[in-house]
């Protein structure tokens, strides 16, 4: 665990600095996207709200920049204002970063001033270790829950860390399932995930060359690293080309105390958007996995339910995530996308943005919005390109001129 560091001597490692490298979540607004990017800005926007977000920080991209700008090394001071935040967690969590007792375990997030989504980085659980691990145990009570924890760690790290073949380990997860008889990871047995750990950490051993890091500090430090360099990993540079988004933002990295969906049936992760982006429909539009994190949603391992069925098999939850929405929703006047778990029982948001929609759902939107009060006729020309605007009025095919090549093009009919 940390020495504890008072709020005082994380602003006297600032002073220390050049310049402030890591905003906590409560210092930040949704104003400084540029510095913070945008998952940082909205977390600490609903941070600032009151909102049930999990206490963290961001490292800005000015230290994305300052990365690169230093030959791939930390500039001075980020590493000690990192570790400083870190502290104000472990305090605001009552946890301790590498405690035997209790562990703040943590997500490592990439966050540019535009949605890249799924071009950049993330690991869930950093800190958990052999020592840790049995922290968990203990606090919790559920074997299988723990060593679940810790085998997800070992395969996300490696892939993003270390950068080993994840086929290596899906593999061996797929043969492990096999000899249990069972067709989901939800429901490999305890002992089972024991003996996929110690396997997990040898390929990670004989891919890398070196042994798993099991120091939670050095985790951590690997992992910003990690962030920052896949600011310019292929995709992400391809995406930013294809999207005429300037290389030069740089990425901020959001370190955040962990929940857990994966802690039974009270338990879950999900994704959902405030309106329908297909039709703009005003009605909740998402999907969500029970008993799971956030990555077995976008990975596919199972089917994931739509976000109405959560009022059934939630109802307390999905009534809070309801508000919640519509609240962010006013505040921001747009449509947002979000990102939510549940922790036994317990709603926590872990992202708000703008949501992207198609032409036609833009439309509805905004023409619904300026007749709920929530933009003005201003707001609404000024979402609105001439192009997507045309676009939806634009009929479903056309008459092509002989020699002239054309192609249908699919339209929203009305509006």
């Amino acid at each position: 665990m940390t020495q504890q560091i008072t709020h005082s001597e994380l602003d006297e490692a600032v002073k220390r600095s050049p310049r402030k490298w890591v905003y906590l979540f409560s210092e930040g607004n949704a104003s400084m996207r540029e510095l913070l990017g945008g998952k940082g800005a909205g977390v600490a926007e609903m941070t600032n709200a009151g909102l049930p977000v999990p206490p963290g920080f961001t490292i800005t991209t000015e230290a994305c920049n300052g990365y690169y700008d230093n030959n791939q090394q930390f500039p001075d001071g980020v590493w000690e204002q990192a570790k400083a935040a870190l502290a104000v967690v472990e305090k605001q969590t009552g946890k301790g970063f590498g405690s035997k007792e209790n562990p703040l375990l943590v997500s490592v997030r990439s966050g540019a001033k535009f949605s890249m989504p799924g071009m950049m980085d993330t690991v869930l659980n950093l800190g958990i270790n052999d020592e840790t691990v049995q922290g968990l145990v203990a606090l919790t009570g559920d074997e299988r829950f723990a060593y679940d924890a810790y085998r997800r760690f070992i395969q996300m790290f490696s892939k993003i860390v270390l950068d080993t073949n994840p086929q290596d380990f899906e593999a061996v997860l797929e043969r492990y399932k096999h000899e249990a008889g069972v067709q989901t990871d939800a429901e490999i047995p305890a002992a089972d995930l024991k003996k996929l750990v110690a396997e997990f950490k040898q390929i990670a051993e004989r891919a890398s060359g070196q042994p798993f890091p099991t120091d939670v500090y050095q985790q951590l430090h690997k992992a910003i690293e990690a962030v920052f360099s896949s600011w310019n990993n292929k995709r992400a540079i391809d995406y930013r080309n294809f999207n005429k988004i300037p290389h030069t933002l740089g990425t901020g990295v959001n370190v955040q105390s962990m929940v857990f969906g994966n802690m039974g049936n009270n338990s879950g992760t999900g994704v959902a958007f405030t309106r329908n982006p297909a039709n703009g429909d005003k009605k909740l539009y998402g999907e969500y996995l029970l008993n799971a994190q956030g990555e077995d949603v976008v990975a596919g391992i199972r089917t994931p339910s739509p976000i109405s069925r959560l009022e059934q098999d939630l109802p307390e939850v999905y009534q809070q995530f309801q508000e919640i929405a519509q609240r962010l929703e006013k505040h921001y006047r747009d449509m947002q996308d979000l990102e939510f778990t549940v922790e036994k029982g317990k709603l926590y948001m872990l992202q708000t943005r703008s949501g992207k929609r198609n032409a036609g759902a833009a439309v509805k939107i905004a023409v619904d919005m300026v007749e709920e009060g929530l933009i003005t006729l201003k707001k609404r020309s000024n979402a609105l390109s001439l192009r997507r605007f045309i676009s939806c009025f634009c009929p479903a095919s056309t008459k092509p001129r002989r020699n002239v090549p054309s192609k249908k093009v699919a339209c929203w009919p009305k509006v």
